[in-house]
């Protein structure tokens, strides 16, 4: 469905420096995230194993003027190892940078990706939530069948701060 919108496929790399993965990302050097009991450092602390396909946006950015209309997918690593989480998982990213992209432009493409995957009749919620990356930031939740919110994804404006670490004007 992406693609039909314009929307292109990019990778990067797994084993990612701070700055790509943490830095040009707005997340800063106390940030929880950055802590060796959260991250996979690698190389003399140098490099992480990348904690989200956030830094391939930040790649394609680098190379791209706006309007840009990328999707990442791939494999993402945290130090989380519980019922709930496994050190390893996949990760689906999108990213649309253009003039004039709203907030409202955000919950419409995400009303339509959802409808397409779960069906016209899916409840959906967006709950405010915090992202460095992002400004305003949100979660969003599907409602299950056993009448349950069940929360599916993070979404969020880039931040400005993102933007100008990679050159573009907000």
């Amino acid at each position: 469905m992406l693609f039909d919108l314009g929307f292109q496929e990019v990778d990067g790399p797994e084993i990612e420096s701070e700055d790509f993965n943490f830095d040009m990302l707005n997340i800063k050097k106390s940030h929880p995230a950055r802590q060796m009991h959260d991250t996979f450092y690698v190389e003399n602390k140098s490099n992480v194993l990348r904690t989200h396909t956030s830094p391939v946006q930040i790649r394609s950015m680098l190379e791209t003027k706006p309007p840009i209309a990328f999707t990442s997918a791939g494999k993402v690593y945290r130090k989380d190892d519980d019922a709930t989480h496994l050190p390893m998982f996949h990760q689906v990213e999108g990213i649309y940078v253009d003039k004039n992209v709203t907030f409202a432009n955000l919950k419409d493409l995400i009303h339509q990706i959802l409808h397409n995957l779960f069906g016209k009749n899916v409840q959906i919620r967006f709950r405010p939530s915090y992202f460095p990356f992002t400004e305003p930031s949100a979660e969003v939740d599907i409602l299950s069948d056993h009448g349950k919110w069940l929360e599916i994804l993070g979404c969020g404006i880039v931040n400005p701060v993102v933007l100008k670490n990679c050159n573009i004007r907000s």
